[in-house]
C-alpha cells in the first residue's frame, strides 16, 4: 500500500496509484478497495520509456481512469449489459470524433472478440463455442496427458545430456514445460502445420512479453513479426480452403464461404486471438502455480498426499496470481450508477479482476495460498458474462493435468534460485518469463 508522503497526497485528492510492475500491483489493488468499489486511479510508472511515437499511450498513463476494485462491482461491470466492450459504438458522435486512430499494429485486434458486443460477439462466439466444450475438452485429455509426459521425458534427457543427476538436474520450467504443452495443443486444434511451429514460435512469443508501457505501441521487431505471422495466416488459409481439414480454421473458413458469417479480417482476428490468448492463460497458470506452490511446501505436501487436489491448485492460483489483472475499458452505454459511483454514458472504466480475487469481503484471507480454499472457483480469473474465456474449460484441463504430472514426475522439485530474484515479466499478462528449478 501507498505511504508516507504519497499516502497523504492520495487521501487528499482521492486518486489511487497503481503500478505497471506486476510485483507491486497487488498492494496497490489493496489501496484502491480500502478506498472504495470504484475509485480514480493513475499509474505511478506513467512515461512512455519504447521510444516508439505513441500519443495514445502517453494519454492513457497519465489521465486518471475509473477503477473497479470490489469482488461484487467487479461482477456487476462483467456482466452488465449496460457496459460494452465497443468503445466507438457505445460512445456519442460527438466522443468518437475525439478518439486518437486506432493504432496500426493492433488494428487486427479490432474485428476480434475482445472488442465486439452483440449481435457481433453472438455470431463469433457461437462458431467457436462448441471446440472448447467440457465434452471435447474432457476427449482431450489423453493427448495433453502424454505431452505433460513428454516434455518431462524431454527435460531429463537434456539434463542427463549435460550431465545432471537427480535430484539436482536443473530446468527453466517455463521454457520447457508450460509454454511447450499449451501452444502444442491449440496448434493442434488450429490445425497449424508441424513443420510452421518454430517459426510461428519466433513471430509471436515476444508479442506476449511486450512490456506494459508500450501499450498503445509496439517496438519496430515486433510489429515485423506480427506482419509475418499475420501474412503467413493469409497463405495459410489460402491452402485450408483448398485442402480442407477437422481443424478450427478450416470450420471458421467454411462458415465464411457458406453462410457468409465472417469476413477475411473477422476469420484472421479470431484465428490470431485463439491462438495467443489459447496458450498464453495456461502458460501463466503453470508458471504462477508451481512457483506458488514451492513457496508454500504445505500446499505443495497437501498435493502430493492427494494429487486431486490439482483442481483446487487451478483454481487458486487464478485467484491468487491469475493471468489477468484488469481488463482496460468496460464502456457505459448509459447513465450507471455502480458502487455509489454515478458513470455517465461514454465513460471506461477498468475493471479489476485481481483486485476482486483479493476482496476480503468475498475470499477470507485473501493473501493467503490455499489450495482447498472452499469457492475458490468463484474468481473471476476468466471473466465472466458473455465475455468469459471461451478457453477456460481448456486451459483448466491443461493445469489440472500440468500440476498432477509435475509432483508425480518429478517430487524433488524445488527452485532453483532465491524466490525473489523470479521475476515477473513486464508483460501485459501476469506471468513469468522463466522459473528456473532444481528436480
Amino acid at each position: 500500500m501507498q505511504n508516507g508522503s504519497n499516502g497523504e497526497k492520495e487521501k487528499a485528492t482521492g486518486v489511487v496509484t497503481l503500478s505497471l510492475d506486476p510485483g507491486r500491483a497487488i498492494d496497490d489493488y489493496a489501496a484502491a478497495r480500502a478506498q472504495g468499489p470504484v475509485v480514480p486511479v493513475s499509474f505511478k510508472d506513467a512515461g512512455n520509456e519504447s521510444g516508439a511515437d505513441s500519443a495514445e499511450l502517453d494519454a492513457f498513463l497519465t489521465r486518471e481512469h475509473l477503477f473497479v476494485s470490489h469482488y461484487e462491482e467487479v461482477l456487476s461491470a462483467l456482466v452488465d449489459c449496460r457496459f460494452s466492450s465497443d468503445r466507438r459504438t457505445a460512445m456519442t458522435p460527438e466522443q468518437r470524433e475525439k478518439l486518437p486512430p486506432l493504432i496500426e499494429d493492433l488494428r487486427l485486434l479490432s474485428e476480434s472478440l475482445l472488442t465486439k458486443d452483440p449481435p457481433d460477439h453472438t455470431r463469433l462466439r457461437k462458431l467457436i463455442q462448441p471446440s472448447f466444450s467440457p465434452r471435447i475438452i474432457e476427449a482431450m485429455r489423453p493427448r495433453i496427458q502424454r505431452l505433460a509426459d513428454d516434455l518431462i521425458d524431454d527435460a531429463e534427457r537434456a539434463a542427463e545430456a549435460r550431465g545432471e543427476h537427480a535430484p539436482d538436474r536443473r530446468m527453466d520450467l517455463i521454457a520447457a514445460f508450460a509454454y511447450p504443452l499449451p501452444v502444442t495443443v491449440i496448434s493442434d486444434m488450429l490445425g497449424i502445420p508441424m513443420a510452421d511451429r518454430p517459426q510461428v514460435k519466433q513471430w509471436t512469443e515476444n508479442l506476449l512479453r511486450a512490456d506494459r508501457r508500450r501499450a498503445g505501441g509496439l517496438d519496430a521487431e515486433t510489429t515485423a513479426k506480427l506482419r509475418h505471422f499475420t501474412s503467413y495466416l493469409r497463405d495459410l488459409f489460402v491452402l485450408k480452403r483448398k485442402q480442407p481439414a477437422e481443424d478450427m480454421i478450416s470450420q471458421l473458413l467454411r462458415a465464411e464461404e457458406e453462410g457468409d458469417k465472417l469476413n477475411e479480417d473477422e476469420v484472421l482476428s479470431t484465428v490470431f486471438i485463439l491462438y495467443l490468448a489459447g496458450h498464453v492463460t495456461t502458460v501463466n497458470l503453470i508458471g504462477n502455480g508451481v512457483f506458488a506452490l514451492l513457496q508454500h511446501p504445505a500446499e505443495l505436501a497437501k498435493l502430493k498426499a492427494q494429487p486431486s487436489l490439482a483442481k483446487g491448485v487451478v483454481e487458486e492460483t487464478l485467484r491468487y496470481w491469475g493471468p489477468v489483472d484488469f481488463v482496460a475499458a468496460r464502456i457505459a452505454k448509459e447513465n450507471v450508477d455502480l458502487g455509489g459511483a454515478s458513470i455517465p454514458q461514454g465513460e471506461p472504466v477498468m475493471v479489476g479482476l485481481a483486485a476482486a480475487n483479493r476482496d476480503p469481503a468475498r475470499f477470507p484471507n485473501p493473501d493467503t495460498y490455499d489450495i482447498t480454499r472452499e469457492g475458490a472457483e468463484r474468481h473471476v480469473a476468466f471473466g465472466k458474462g458473455i465475455h468469459l474465456c471461451v478457453g477456460a474449460p481448456l486451459a483448466r484441463v491443461e493445469g489440472q493435468i500440468a500440476f498432477d504430472t509435475l509432483v508425480r514426475r518429478l517430487p524433488a522439485m524445488r527452485l532453483a534460485v532465491p524466490p525473489e530474484q523470479v521475476r515477473w515479466s513486464k508483460a501485459f499478462l501476469r506471468g513469468l518469463s522463466e522459473l528456473p528449478v532444481l528436480f
